[in-house]
C-alpha cells in the first residue's frame, strides 16, 4: 500500500489547495473527501460562476474580516489575492475583474476553476479517494493518521479542512468540529453568517420580491449603536430582507432588539426630499395618494409607507398636510425594520464559529493542542463580508498550513 506523508481531509477549496501546495513541495498527499467528488460547494459559488478572489490588497482583504482579522495578517500577507490570480492563470484559467473588484474565470464557469484544481491534483500525483473520516488518531500528542469507515490510514500529519454547517447538502455538515473537539478545541458555537434576516411584521411580505439597487443600510443595537452601516443593493422577502448589503450586516447581529434601518433615498438630503415630493405632490395634485407617489418609491412600497404615516391612500394628493409630508421624508430617511433573527444555517453562505483561533499557529495554522495538525477554511473561526473575501481566506490559510507542514 502507497505510504503518505500527510492527509488532507476535505475536498472543497481549501482543502485542494492545501494537498496541491504540500504536494509542490515534495510531500506524498492523501487527499480525503466524504462526496462521491470534489467540489461540491465550490461549484456553487458566485451563482455558479465561482468569484475565485477579491483583486485587491491583503490589507483590504483584512478590513472586511470583522472577526480575528488580525489572526489572519500573516497567512493574508504570505498568499494575498494576487498570488491567488497568478496561480489560477499560470495553469491556464484565466480570469477578469468585475465590479466590486470580483475576480472571475473568464468562462463564466466554476467547473473551470474546479477543472484547474483537479488538474493540478492529477499532475502533482496526489492520491483522492473518497471516505469519510470519523477521527483523528494521536500518538504521543501528536497526530499520526485517521480512522475512516474503511479502516485505519497512518501520516505524519493531518489538514482539517471540513468547512463549516452552511449548505449541509454539499457536505459541510460539521463533522470536522466533532473532529477538533475530540481533541481538545474548543469550538466557538457555529452560526450562519452572510445569511439573510428576518423582520416583524407585514411590510416585507407585502413588498416581497422588491429589489433595491441603492440603499442605505445601517445595523442598530437596542441601545442605539451602529453595528454596522453600508450602501448597495437590497431584497425583500416574505420573511424579511436579504442581498449583499443585508448579508454583510448579518456578521455583525448580536442577540435581540437590533434594527435594521434604511435611508431609501440617500442621494437627497431631507431638504432635497421634501422639495422632491412637494413638487411631485403639485404635479399630480388631483390624483389619491397612492397614485401621487409612483414617480417617487417603487409600487409595492407606497401603501407601506402610507399605512406607516396613517395616510388614507384615497386622499387628495394638495390635501396632504405639511406635517404628513414631514413624516414622509423622516420616514424614507430611516425606514425602520425590527430584526427577529437570522435565517437558519443552513441557508447561509458561510459559517460563523469554529476552531478557537487562539488555538491555531497564526503563521503555520498548525494546533497548539495537537502537534502535526493543522486547521484551513471554513472551519477556523473567521469569517468576512460579501465580495469573495472568504474564498481568500480559504486559499490564504489552505497555504500556510500546507506550508506549515514541510518548515524545519
Amino acid at each position: 500500500m502507497k505510504q503518505f506523508d500527510g492527509i488532507v481531509i476535505g475536498g472543497g477549496p481549501a482543502g485542494m489547495f492545501a494537498a496541491i501546495t504540500a504536494a509542490r513541495q515534495g510531500c506524498r498527499v492523501l487527499l480525503l473527501e466524504r462526496n462521491d467528488r470534489l467540489g461540491k460547494k465550490l461549484l456553487i459559488t458566485g451563482k455558479g460562476r465561482c468569484n475565485v478572489t477579491n483583486d485587491c490588497s491583503a490589507r483590504e482583504v483584512l478590513e472586511n474580516i470583522p472577526r480575528n482579522g488580525r489572526f489572519l495578517y500573516s497567512a493574508m500577507t504570505a498568499f494575498p489575492p494576487e498570488r491567488v490570480k497568478a496561480f489560477f492563470e499560470e495553469r491556464g484559467c484565466p480570469l477578469k475583474t468585475e465590479r466590486g473588484n470580483r475576480v472571475f474565470p473568464v468562462s463564466d464557469k466554476a467547473a473551470s476553476v474546479l477543472e484547474c484544481l483537479q488538474k493540478e491534483l492529477k499532475r502533482l500525483d496526489v492520491t483522492v479517494k473518497t471516505a469519510r473520516v470519523t477521527e483523528i488518531l494521536t500518538r504521543d500528542g501528536r497526530a499520526c493518521g485517521v480512522k475512516t469507515q474503511q479502516g485505519v490510514l497512518s501520516a505524519g500529519w493531518v489538514i482539517l479542512a471540513t468547512g463549516g454547517v452552511s449548505y449541509p447538502t454539499t457536505g459541510s455538515t460539521g463533522d470536522g468540529y466533532a473532529m477538533a473537539a475530540a481533541l481538545g478545541h474548543t469550538i466557538v458555537p457555529p452560526e450562519g453568517s452572510l445569511v439573510p434576516l428576518e423582520a416583524a411584521g407585514e411590510d416585507c411580505p407585502q413588498m416581497q420580491g422588491l429589489s433595491l439597487r441603492n440603499v442605505g443600510v445601517k445595523l442598530v443595537s437596542a441601545k442605539g449603536k451602529v453595528l454596522y452601516r453600508d450602501f448597495g443593493e437590497l431584497l425583500f422577502t416574505h420573511f424579511g430582507v436579504s442581498g449583499p448589503t443585508v448579508l454583510s450586516a448579518s456578521c455583525h447581529l448580536k442577540g435581540e432588539g437590533c434594527r435594521l434601518i434604511l435611508d431609501l433615498k440617500p442621494a437627497l438630503d431631507e431638504g432635497k426630499l421634501d422639495d422632491r415630493i412637494l413638487r411631485d405632490l403639485e404635479k399630480f395634485q388631483n390624483r389619491s395618494m397612492e397614485n401621487a407617489l409612483t414617480e417617487l418609491l417603487p409600487r409595492s412600497l407606497i401603501p407601506v409607507v402610507l399605512r406607516r404615516l396613517e395616510i388614507d391612500p384615497n386622499l387628495q394628493a394638495n390635501a396632504l398636510t405639511r406635517q404628513k409630508r414631514r413624516a414622509m421624508v423622516e420616514l424614507l430617511k430611516g425606514f425602520s425594520l425590527e430584526i427577529t433573527g437570522k435565517r437558519p444555517v443552513a441557508e447561509a453562505i458561510i459559517t460563523s464559529g469554529g476552531v478557537k483561533v487562539s488555538e491555531i499557529d497564526p503563521k503555520t495554522m498548525e494546533s497548539k493542542r495537537v502537534q502535526g495538525l493543522y486547521f484551513a477554511g471554513e472551519i477556523i473561526d473567521c469569517d468576512a463580508y460579501t465580495g469573495v473575501f472568504n474564498l481568500q481566506i480559504a486559499w490564504a490559510t489552505a497555504y500556510a498550513a500546507a506550508e506549515g507542514v514541510t518548515a524545519p
